[in-house]
């Protein structure tokens, strides 16, 4: 299915509907502020399974992060985290990055790397953050690539929903989407390591 939500001011219907995907194990293709996403239910472990045989990859080797809503909902799968570490998410959430930051036991144990950290992302998009309020607890999240060599990431609904129509239950078009990802940072260490430069530029 292919549902158009308005990217500023989305429907309460139609995102009531998604939750309701999300509640049946189902698996959903959303817009963020950076590129689209696949994702589902993390307490849901057949729909995470199934998120791994499309993305062609095994779980050990997954490297999926956690849509949040706001700040108390990444406080409930973080540790406690220190004061300079909170201001730096506090000045750059929500907004275009992933921080790896020390998981809590509330993470399921199928995310855990060996490490015990959890990838966490609060984008700055009203669909996909109406979303994960409405659902109650984050989603997991991975980014939709493209086949095409030259772009490496789909911005076109429609051709994502052509291309992913049997695979999942539901699209998302909430307009087109950026190439370019989240800016990941890892917040693990004693000072914030950029691991990968994306679309955030880090405000420390």
């Amino acid at each position: 299915m292919l549902l158009k939500i308005h990217p500023q001011n989305p429907g309460l219907r139609s995102i009531q509907k998604v939750v309701d995907i999300l509640r049946d194990g189902g698996l959903i293709i959303y817009p963020t502020d950076t590129v689209y996403g696949l994702g589902c239910d993390i307490f849901n472990n057949k729909a995470v399974e199934m998120v791994t045989r499309i993305k062609g990859i095994k779980l050990k080797d997954a490297d999926f992060s956690f849509i949040c809503h706001d700040f108390s909902h990444l406080s409930d799968y973080t540790r406690p985290i220190g004061s300079s570490v909170f201001k730096l998410l506090n000045k750059n959430l929500p907004g275009p990055f992933t921080f790896i930051l020390p998981a809590s036991n509330n993470v399921p144990k199928l995310f855990k790397s060996k490490k015990k950290t959890v990838g966490i992302r609060i984008p700055d998009h009203p669909i996909i953050l109406e979303i994960v309020k409405n659902f109650g607890h984050p989603i997991l999240t991975t980014s939709i690539h493209d086949d095409d060599r030259v772009v490496e990431y789909t911005t076109d609904p429609e051709l994502i929903h052509e291309k992913f129509k049997t695979q999942v239950d539901v699209v998302i078009d909430g307009g087109f989407g950026k190439n370019i990802p989240s800016t990941v940072v890892d917040c693990t260490g004693d000072e914030p390591l950029i691991v990968r430069q994306g679309l955030g530029e880090l405000r420390l």
